[in-house]
């Protein structure tokens, strides 16, 4: 299939899906720069423009600059994720949630209205929060008092829970995963303007065309680097013995591997290095205790601090998130009903110690791997005098993963329909008769 893009809108199911899926794209947009009553955004991006590197600075990133702006959406699908992470956390820790995972369908429905109200809740704490903030900035709100920061809260916690209501139908009835493809057009959308900037840096000479053609050509190696490390995996091989199935039919054994994946935390554990490092550095921007003060200036980017925190702190939530989504245990327990088996690992207890082992020896690479693309970015800016890169590490961790996870089903689509086709059009002969296959 040489060009498989045409053929995406020939197959009336999959063109309506990438329709509905652009229409719903299109209102979030829409929805992104409409701001909420009461505001002067002129003010209000003034403002903001000092609070970048800060936890608010981090936020917009993922809203699209909704959060600068102070939309209705300004939240944008941040709460559901936070609260599907808290639940992922916390299945760790109470037994009822980790139950609630493991009961199928029913299972999963209740844990979803639970994450749903968790949503609400925490919508709803943030909007009232960030209402507070707007108050305080000089000249942003036209009409301050309670009345502004209620009707605020309101708005942006119905427009979260739009959002939200949004990305499930783009799950549902679009192509690819509503939460992640929202994140995904929210960072892209920067794309111009980082191009634009690029331009009137190469035109003012801040920077020359030959850094600007070497920051291309490593981009280009690092989204390369990126796509072939989100797709590595270390195959464990697993045995499927011979068994009878009843009345004389005999299930053969098969050969199969269980896929480990070098970066099985995904994007994860650089969000949460993130959050924790601002931290210093959004509390004292707002305060004057001086020694919260020497740790933020210990930790400023571009500081020696700010690299190895930044390394340490991305190491251990890559450990830390791998061993909540990915558990040994658990994968033993169903090899072992299957009847199935690691050749030359006992099943049970040094099934559990094999996988255990095997996790941890790759999930060290994969860890250097992410704090190496959070970090090079910096680098990057720094060798070059200017900020040249496009993308972030987390951005671009992002922008690959959902790439490449809308691609492969649409890919899918494609696959099935061309073996429906083939099986419908396709005739043998046997033994004179003509057989449609």
């Amino acid at each position: 299939m040489a060009n498989p893009i045409p053929n995406l809108f020939k197959i009336p199911e999959l063109k309506e899906k990438i329709l509905f899926t652009l229409l719903a794209l299109l209102i979030y947009r829409v929805g992104a720069h409409v701001t909420a009553p009461g505001l002067d955004v002129a003010a209000l991006k003034a403002q903001f423009g000092q609070l970048q590197g800060t936890v608010l600075g981090l936020y917009d990133l993922f809203v699209g600059g909704a959060l600068q702006r102070a939309t209705v959406f300004s939240l944008g699908i941040m709460p559901y994720i936070s609260a599907s992470i808290m639940f992922q956390l916390l299945a760790a820790v109470f037994p009822t949630i980790e139950k609630m995972q493991k009961e199928g369908e029913d299972g999963r429905k209740k844990l979803t209205q639970w994450t749903r109200y968790a949503t609400v809740a925490l919508a709803f704490v943030q909007a009232w929060g960030y209402a507070v903030f707007l108050q305080s900035l000089p000249g942003a709100v036209r009409y301050p008092g309670f009345g502004f920061m209620a009707s605020t809260a309101l708005i942006m916690t119905f427009g979260a829970m739009f959002v939200m209501w949004l990305g499930e139908q783009i799950t549902e009835r679009g192509i690819g995963n509503g939460m992640s493809l929202l994140i995904f057009f929210n960072i892209i959308e920067r794309f111009p303007s980082a191009l634009g900037q690029t331009w009137e840096a190469l035109t003012t000479g801040v920077v020359s065309l030959l850094a600007v053609i070497v920051v291309g050509v490593m981009m280009v190696a690092v989204i390369a680097g990126v796509v072939a490390m989100t797709m590595a995996a270390r195959k464990i091989p697993v045995q499927i013995p011979r068994k009878v199935m009843g009345r004389g039919r005999i299930r053969e054994g098969q050969k199969s591997f269980i896929p480990l994946r070098i970066n099985s935390a995904g994007v994860m554990p650089i969000i949460f290095a993130q959050s924790i490092i601002i931290v210093p550095t959004t509390v004292a921007t707002f305060s004057n205790i001086g020694w919260l003060k020497s740790v933020a200036d210990y930790l400023q980017v571009g500081t020696i601090g700010y690299y190895l925190a930044y390394t340490i702190l991305i190491i251990f939530f890559t450990y830390f998130y791998t061993s909540i989504i990915f558990n040994p245990v658990d994968l033993a327990e169903n090899l072992k009903k299957q009847g199935a088996f690691i050749p030359g690992v006992k099943p049970g207890a040094r099934t559990v110690e094999y996988i255990d082992s095997v996790l941890s020896r790759i999930t060290l690479p994969g860890a250097f791997y992410l704090a190496i693309i959070a970090l090079l970015p910096f680098w990057i800016s720094q060798a070059m005098g200017a900020n040249l890169f496009l993308f972030g590490g987390t951005s671009l961790l992002i922008v690959v993963g959902v790439a490449l996870d809308t691609v492969q089903q649409m890919q899918q689509h494609l696959l099935l329909r061309h073996y429906e086709g083939f099986m419908k059009k396709g005739r043998v002969r046997f033994r004179g008769r003509q057989r449609y296959m």
